[in-house]
């Protein structure tokens, strides 16, 4: 059964004379629990089309349904609850400086007001835990390396168990033997925890862990 599905799909930027057509026609169909990968070069539109699936840009044109909702027309309310069951990792694991890795895992659970503070806690320092950083839950970013701080970036978008992860780039930082250690966490956690990765990489060290390849190029899919 499919958890994502995109009908040709229009994106632009800008109005008037500026505007600069970015996604062409996109068809797409993602199955529940595939890891699908996602390349291109630089530009090409793989970013914008992965906003779009995580309910970060609205839709234009065309249908996209994603973890059971429309997106097309969707209210901000809709949205919202939309990402609630999607995960991020980005190439710049975007943690708080201010917060400890515990901490900024707990910001995505608070997103879920059924959970109270204690369990939370505790979900936290498990993930934690179970991506290697069990003896450093109450360090600050700064005190952690590149890998370690994916490995946080990892833990929280994993911690309230989504459906989906969209991951833009997560080992572009990485040397290999690190990128190498992040994906193999995240192909595990995500079988382990039954939810579908799309992950857009330039990385050609990693593309064995996907199900499906499939490439972008100047604003359409490749087949």
């Amino acid at each position: 059964m499919s958890l994502i599905a995109v009908k040709n799909l229009n994106h632009s930027f800008g109005k008037g004379n500026l505007t600069k057509q970015v996604l062409y026609d996109i068809n797409l169909t993602i199955n529940r629990g595939e890891i699908v990968i996602l390349t291109g070069h630089s530009g090409s539109g793989k970013t914008t089309l992965l906003s779009l699936i995580g309910g970060l840009r609205s839709v234009q044109e065309g249908s996209l349904v994603s973890v059971g909702r429309e997106l097309n027309a969707a209210s901000e309310l809709q949205l919202v609850n939309t990402r609630r069951n999607i995960g991020y990792i980005f190439q710049a694991h975007n943690l708080l400086p201010f917060m400890t890795a515990q901490q900024n895992v707990l910001m995505s659970i608070e997103l879920h007001d059924s959970v109270t503070l204690k369990v939370a806690k505790q979900k936290a320092a498990n993930i934690l835990n179970a991506v290697g950083l069990g003896e450093r839950i109450q360090y600050f970013p700064d005190k952690l390396s590149g890998g370690q701080k994916q490995r946080v970036a990892i833990a929280r978008a994993l911690v309230s168990d989504p459906k989906l992860i969209l991951a833009d780039e997560p080992t572009a930082a990485l040397d290999s033997q690190t990128g190498r250690e992040i994906v193999n966490l995240m192909q595990g956690m995500a079988r382990e925890k039954q939810c579908t990765i799309l992950m857009v990489t330039h990385d050609n060290r990693i593309l064995d862990i996907a199900d499906r390849i499939v490439h972008m190029e100047d604003g359409r899919l490749i087949n």
